[in-house]
């Protein structure tokens, strides 16, 4: 199972991660995403739904190796 977090000082609210994954991501009270079930999509849709973030908010990771956004080396 995929590990999802949000930044939520850096999410600007643009709803791109709830259109993507609706079953995954919301927003809060505040307006900010959130994670409501980090099996509520197939893994393809989730990283989607991250790449779709225009700040880059979204971290993905399996395991221990992190989907997005991909670690600079």
């Amino acid at each position: 199972m995929l590990t999802i977090t949000v930044n939520k000082t850096r999410c600007i609210s643009s709803g791109d991660c709830v259109e993507t994954a609706p079953a995954v991501f919301q927003l809060d009270d505040d307006g900010k995403s959130q994670v409501v079930d980090e099996g509520g999509a197939a893994d393809s849709s989730i990283v989607a739904a991250a790449r779709s973030c225009p700040v880059k908010a979204i971290t993905v990771v399996d395991g221990e190796t992190q989907l997005y956004p991909i670690p600079k080396k």
